[in-house]
């Protein structure tokens, strides 16, 4: 063979083999996600780039999902691979069409699914799998544990009797099905170290051959042959045709939980001996282990902060106050929220609860304080190793030991040792920033201003911090000499670009990654590489990333309104639309030649800085999918200088407008509402600008900062009254009988972060008695000495 013959034969080979690589811009076709609108797909990526449905599920697996867009021979023999090592076996129905099984996995967020009709030789189809964390996850695909309290303190005093749990038999494809408990641990020299793994293991069979009825009851026992010793696991329900303990089949299970109802017959004689054991056991553990405390952030001081600060904290799922503040592990608390990024070195997380006064909680105070954890319950990458499982490692280092220290023993003192509550005299409010209507913008210093500039600009850059939101306007309409907020394109360092656009339907969002469509049809919140992503509904997404940076897009009568977030780290680092964030209204409008716009009220002024923030084409973080934004934003200007906008509101009494311009628009804000009314000609637009400017006002009153004095104890032998650390904060102490008090009753959180007054003690009658003797000794003393002193100075 000659050279020629053998290249243009290996060039073959590394075509077709590249023609199967989704998302990839190839020599004459393309397999990115926008080939299908531009119609410059490969003639194969319909096979090789498929869809799954569902497309997500439970992180413990057992999902059984249908292959899209692709048909099978009916010998074929399906494997699927997730992120690129779990594999489970699929099967082709009488339709050709192929299905798999999700496996268990060690991690939450977008994995790769690669697809095989050979039995593994080659894996030719491509898709994604979304791994969902059990607490996030739909109860109704769980099997449920009929009264969990009862399972998880089983054994204690005056808890036994029938266990019962349920599910959905239509998620087992089976008329019976066998009913196992697996177990979880991570195993290992110690916590950190290299050689430290988790483990999910089969244990044994609760019921095999069971009607597939959707229900079982079981007395349990001890369990055997050490398996007795696995404190955390969760019941699975499969298929009676595979075999016992068989890993990634079609299943249900249910939530992870403490195996109480399983330990050995010595929990069940003195649990509470037994569990204060454990505890001084973990107790010793964590001395020998790292820290992590200073890692963390510290909470908000107020519920308003915690639910308003979206770039760093969400709703911890286990006590949300939407959902009726089901507070199993903090009573007392309505709500909490957890530090949505994981400390940097060891993966740990933050918990913050409040009371229904919207006080942060704290455990000095009570058993449902807010409480730091060494494991992010919600996991961080690299997510496979601990103790970054999600879920699971949070089991293991933060709530195991709970219930050994305070559900199953009373002695809570071990346990908030080692996961104190953090107050938030440290915390700093994020500082916030908006755009909406026709579009008027409020900077982070407080400056507002409207740019109708047409083309796509730089909201946010900040180069220290390697953030970049752009945003794009498009006119309003055909006649009208205005523009909107269309898309929103957001990147930080290396990491994935989310674009939140206006859908081709005009009333709801749609959200791309790298240029694919995202569906939140199944789930609310998805993980990417380096940001999170939240949407709720239709109209509403959220996107969270790394750095603490938020930024939110809402939909109000098909107008845009994106806020963002930006903690104090970004201070001194931002340019763009939304304005320098140093605190200093002056130099918000600075131009990318370094001039400051002298008359901020100046139209044609405040136009020039809008131009001077145009992105290029090389900083584009848009995706171009229609022939019409290749046109007119991919290949065309960056900003559209033909376009002039309507710099002042007309002022026409006999403006059939006018009147309805009077009623909606009124009140802080409502120079925004005229203009997008008068000159948009659109009342509903005047509407949704007006919501959105007091939805920021509202936002802006949750987010003012609140000094705040810290913790404080009550006395030893004496009460406090009052729960609250924070500006205003009163705090009332008390000594019990026989016991007098010394220093202030009352103490005051002054706006300087101080108590006022003194530390409050209570002295006992004995205490009295000792400290008079010293006085009268010290007295006399002091009286023998000045005579030997006067005798001396008279002689």
């Amino acid at each position: 063979m000659n050279f020629l013959s053998f290249y243009m034969k290996n060039i073959w080979v590394i075509i077709i083999i590249t023609l199967r690589q989704c998302g990839k811009k190839l020599f004459t076709c393309s397999c990115e996600p926008t080939c299908k609108s531009l119609k410059t797909c490969c003639a194969d990526y319909s096979e090789f780039c498929v869809e799954i449905s569902p497309y997500s599920g439970s992180i413990m697996g057992g999902t059984e999902f249908v292959i899209l867009n692709a048909t099978f021979n009916n010998t074929s023999n399906l494997v699927c691979r997730f992120h690129g090592n779990a594999v489970t076996e699929g099967y082709v129905d009488g339709d050709r069409r192929g299905h798999c099984v999700s496996p268990l996995l060690y991690r939450t967020g977008l994995v790769s699914v690669e697809i095989s009709s050979d039995n593994g030789t080659t894996f030719s189809r491509t898709g994604t799998w979304l791994s969902v964390h059990t607490g996030k996850l739909d109860s109704k695909f769980k099997a449920a544990m009929v009264n969990s309290t009862q399972w998880q303190y089983y054994g204690t005093p005056n808890v036994g009797g029938t266990l019962n749990m349920t599910w959905n038999p239509s998620l087992v494809r089976a008329d019976k099905v066998n009913i196992e408990l697996w177990g979880y641990r991570e195993t290992g020299e110690k916590p950190y170290e290299t050689d430290w793994r988790a483990e999910w293991k089969y244990l044994y069979t609760l019921a095999k051959d069971h009607p597939n009825t959707g229900s079982f009851s079981f007395v349990p026992k001890p369990g055997q042959n050490g398996s007795s010793s696995w404190e955390l696991g969760s019941v699975r329900v499969s298929s009676n045709v595979h075999q016992e303990g068989k890993s990634h089949v079609q299943a249900v299970w249910t939530e992870d939980h403490a195996l109480a109802w399983q330990l050995e017959e010595k929990f069940r004689q003195t649990s509470s001996a037994w569990a204060l054991d454990k505890c001084l056991a973990w107790d010793k553990l964590e001395e020998r282990i790292p820290s992590f405390i200073r890692e963390l952030i510290d909470c908000p001081c107020t519920l308003a902060q915690a639910r308003a600060d979206t770039g760093r904290f969400h709703t911890d799922y286990g006590c949300d106050i939407e959902k009726g503040s089901v507070c199993t592990y903090h009573p007392g608390a309505v709500h909490c929220v957890r530090a949505i990024q994981a400390s940097p070195l060891y993966g740990a997380g933050q918990q913050c609860c409040y009371d229904s006064n919207g006080t942060q909680v704290l455990t000095g105070d009570s058993i449902g304080g807010s409480t730091p954890d060494r494991a992010h319950d919600w996991g961080s990458p690299p997510y496979d190793i601990p103790p970054h499982v999600p879920g699971q490692s949070h089991w293991v280092y933060d709530v195991l030991s709970f219930y050994y220290c305070c559900l199953w023993s009373d002695n809570c003192q071990y346990y908030f040792k080692h996961r104190p509550s953090s107050d938030c005299r440290q915390y700093k409010t994020p500082s916030t920033a908006v755009v909406f209507g026709d579009p008027h913008f409020v900077t982070f210093d407080g400056v507002s201003y409207s740019f109708n500039g047409r083309g796509e600009y730089n909201l946010v850059t900040s180069e220290s911090k390697q953030l970049s939101v752009q945003g794009r306007t498009e006119p309003v309409s055909g006649t009208i000499n205005a523009t909107k907020l269309t898309a929103v394109a957001m990147k930080e360092s290396y990491f994935d670009i989310v674009e939140v656009r206006l859908a081709s339907d005009q009333n709801s969002l749609e959200v791309l990654r790298d240029g694919k469509s995202l569906s939140f049809s199944e789930q609310s919140w998805i993980d990417l590489n380096g940001v999170s992503v939240f949407s709720p509904s239709p109209t509403n997404v959220t996107a969270m990333f790394r750095s603490g940076a938020g930024v939110e897009v809402r939909l109000r009568e098909g107008i845009m309104t994106t806020t963002v977030l930006l903690p104090e780290s970004f201070k001194s680092t931002t340019l763009g639309l939304l304005g320098r964030m140093n605190g200093d209204p002056a130099d918000d409008l600075t131009l990318n030649n370094g001039q400051v716009v002298q008359n901020q009220s100046n139209p044609e002024e405040v136009f020039s800085f809008g131009v001077s923030c145009a992105i290029t084409q090389l900083s584009s973080l848009f995706t171009y999918d229609t022939k019409y934004l290749l046109d007119t934003y991919a290949s065309g200007p960056k900003h559209h200088v033909g376009f002039i906008p309507v710099f002042s509101i007309p002022e026409n009494p006999n403006d059939p407008l006018a009147n309805e311009t009077s009623k909606i628009c009124s009140g802080e804000g409502s120079q925004f509402c005229r203009y997008d009314i008068l000159v948009g000609r659109s009342p509903s637009m005047g509407n949704a600008s007006r919501a959105s400017f007091q939805s920021h006002i509202s936002l802006m009153k949750a987010l003012a900062p609140v000094a705040a004095c810290g913790y404080v104890a009550a006395p030893a032998n004496g009460e406090k009254l009052g729960v609250s650390y924070v500006q205003g904060a009163k705090l009332t102490f008390s000594c019990n009988d026989g016991y007098t008090l010394q220093g202030s009753q009352d103490r005051v959180c002054q706006e300087n972060g101080q108590w006022s007054g003194e530390m409050a003690q209570c002295v006992g009658p004995s205490n009295t008695g000792i400290v008079l003797i010293l006085i009268i000794t010290m007295a006399v003393l002091y009286c023998k000495r000045q005579s030997r002193y006067d005798n001396v100075t008279l002689s």
